[in-house]
C-alpha cells in the first residue's frame, strides 16, 4: 500500500513513519536471520542474543505488570520444562522499569531460563528492534537464529517446538 502513495505523499512526517514501520517489520519477518542484541541480564552482565545460537529460542517479550503476560507465563514454563532437554530454550526481555518487580515476577512465576532488561519500558530497546508494540509478544528461532513463527501461545508453542525438536519429554 505505501508504494502506491503519491509522490508528493512519500516525503510527509506519517509516509516516513509508514515506511519505517514496514522496514522493521519486514526484517523481523518469518524466514529472517533474527537481528541481534545485547542487553544486561539481573546482575548487570551483558547477554547477547547470538550467544544463544545453537538452540531453538524463544525471545520472550514480557513485563511484570502486564497482566496477559503473566497469565502466559505458566504456558512458557511447561514448554520449557518439556523441551528443555532437547535442545529448547528462552531469553526473556522484560518491558519493565522497575528492577525489583521484574526480579520479583521472574521468582513468582518460576521462569528459570535467561532474562535481560534495560528497563526502559517501551522505550526497550530490544522491543524497537523487534518491532513490538504490544506484550506479550516473542520469536521463535530455529538453531542458526533464523525466525521461524512469531507470537506463538500455549498449544500453539508446544506443536511448533515438537514440529522443531520432536516429542516433549516425559515427566
Amino acid at each position: 500500500i505505501a508504494a502506491t502513495f503519491d509522490t508528493s505523499l512519500a516525503q510527509s512526517q506519517y509516509a516516513q513513519t509508514v515506511m519505517k514501520r514496514i522496514g522493521i517489520l519486514q526484517s523481523v519477518a518469518v524466514g529472517q536471520i533474527a537481528p541481534d542484541f545485547t542487553m544486561s541480564d539481573s546482575l548487570g552482565n551483558p547477554v547477547a542474543l547470538s550467544s544463544l545460537k545453537g538452540k531453538v529460542l524463544l525471545v520472550d517479550f514480557w513485563a511484570s505488570w502486564c497482566g496477559p503476560c503473566r497469565a502466559e507465563n505458566p504456558n512458557v514454563v511447561k514448554a520449557y520444562k518439556a523441551f528443555s532437554k532437547k535442545g529448547f530454550d528462552i531469553l526473556g526481555v522484560s518491558f519493565d522499569q522497575n528492577r525489583e518487580k521484574w526480579l520479583k515476577a521472574v521468582k513468582s512465576d518460576q521462569l528459570t531460563w535467561h532474562h535481560v532488561s534495560d528497563l526502559k519500558g517501551w522505550g526497550n530497546a530490544a522491543g524497537k528492534l523487534y518491532g513490538v508494540n504490544s506484550i506479550p509478544a516473542s520469536v521463535l528461532l530455529d538453531k542458526d537464529m533464523r525466525i521461524v513463527a512469531r507470537n506463538l501461545r500455549g498449544e500453539e508453542l508446544t506443536a511448533k517446538l515438537t514440529e522443531l525438536l520432536g516429542a516433549p519429554e516425559k515427566k
